[in-house]
């Protein structure tokens, strides 16, 4: 539109002419936006608002008197407030490119004053401290003109034919050729050592190889052995089995031999040894009960003849008294008892035959019936009943 104008968004627009802009500025600053300007009456120009750059390289002495040459790239641009665009506006309006020279000559100032400050051991190790002097000792400088700095970089320091850095550097060389020639010998001593751990790794595999391969031909040789010897062995074991059931076959007809012979001759035999021993046994039991017999028989005969010959021995007895003297103390009863003491001798007598002759005690021994009690057995002495007294002589 006629008399529209509108900034691009890396540019201030500055229009003079009318009403001065703020704080008395000879020109207001529009960014962002479009404004009216009336043709004639109005001007308008316009200030980049892009990053620029710089670049110094300026020789500096160091505190050690050793002469540097130190290049540098500035990055800067006018700054984004009103008041920066004013001072940038009244200083490079008219020359923009002239803000790149200015601000190299701001630094290279700057630069040498801090470089003087510190040796030679602290610029090269460490850019970073030198690069926020600089800036911090030409931020207000720059402020003035409007223009702010957003980096420094040291791009090179070089100390010319002094040798200075590279005598310098020269420890940290042999060092780092030490370490170097150290990291290349264990490289090569660990590549020795793979190519010999490869060589017996190889080595190992072949044996094993070797022996699979040789444990495979036993294997193969064993087999076609064995295939060889089935025919025969299957034969051998066959005749085997046959002789096996053979002889079984021949112990069961043994056995069934022996227990015939059992049941034919040995079985006979013991029943008719037990039929002759049981008829020994019974003919002996049949003797001994006729001995027996024949014994009871003897003694009762005895007994009988001993009984028949007990009056007579009785009577041989009381001959012996014919000529004795006997004082009868009792009367009567006196000689009652004498009589029954010839009687009692003559079962004594009776009981040494019987004896003498083996025949058990007690048959018809101890005191005769009827004897009266307390009468003992005749002596050939004094014999005494309780009350009573008999004397002989």
């Amino acid at each position: 539109m006629f008399g529209y104008r509108v900034p691009a968004p890396d540019e201030a627009m500055l229009i003079s002419g009318g009403r001065r802009g703020q704080g008395g500025a000879p020109f207001r600053v529009v960014t962002g936006h479009g404004k009216f300007v009336l043709p004639i009456f109005r001007k308008v120009r316009f200030l980049t608002l892009a990053m620029c750059e710089a670049e110094v390289a300026e020789t500096c002495v160091t505190r050690q008197g050793i002469a540097l040459t130190v290049r540098a790239v500035i990055a800067f641009k006018v700054g984004n407030d009103t008041e920066s665009v004013v001072n940038a506006g009244q200083r490079f309006l008219s020359e923009q490119d002239q803000m790149s020279v200015l601000t190299g000559r701001i630094f290279a100032g700057h630069l040498r004053s801090i470089i003087g400050s510190m040796t030679v051991e602290e610029i090269v190790t460490e850019r970073q401290k030198l690069a926020t002097e600089v800036l911090e000792t030409s931020k207000t400088e720059m402020a003035k003109i409007g223009l702010t700095v957003d980096s420094l970089q040291i791009q090179s320091i070089d100390d010319g034919d002094t040798g200075y850095i590279d005598a310098m550097s020269a420890p940290h060389k042999a060092a780092i050729q030490r370490q170097a020639q150290i990291a290349q010998a264990q490289a090569t001593q660990a590549s020795v050592e793979a190519q010999q751990e490869a060589a017996r790794n190889q080595a190992e595999y072949s044996r094993q190889t070797a022996i699979v391969q040789a444990q495979y031909s036993a294997e193969v040789d064993r087999a076609q052995a064995q295939a060889a010897q089935a025919g025969p062995l299957a034969e051998a074991h066959a005749q085997q089995e046959v002789l096996a059931a053979q002889t079984e076959l021949a112990e069961r007809a043994a056995l069934l031999r022996q227990q015939q012979l059992v049941a034919e001759i040995v079985k006979p035999a013991e029943a008719e040894a037990e039929r002759i021993r049981l008829l020994a046994l019974a003919e002996a039991e049949r003797m001994k009960i006729q001995a027996a017999a024949a014994a009871s028989y003897d003694r009762v005969a005895l007994d009988r003849m001993l009984i028949d010959q007990l009056p007579q021995i009785v009577k041989e007895a009381s001959a012996g008294l014919q000529g004795a003297n006997v004082n009868v103390l009792n009367g009567a009863d006196g000689l009652g008892e004498i009589a029954a003491g010839l009687v009692g001798q003559g079962l004594t007598i009776l009981d040494s035959v019987r004896r003498n002759l083996g025949a058990p005690e007690g048959a018809t021994g101890g005191t005769p019936a009827g004897a009266p009690a307390g009468l003992a057995k005749a002596d050939g002495g004094t014999r005494k009943a309780p009350g009573r007294s008999i004397e002989i002589d």
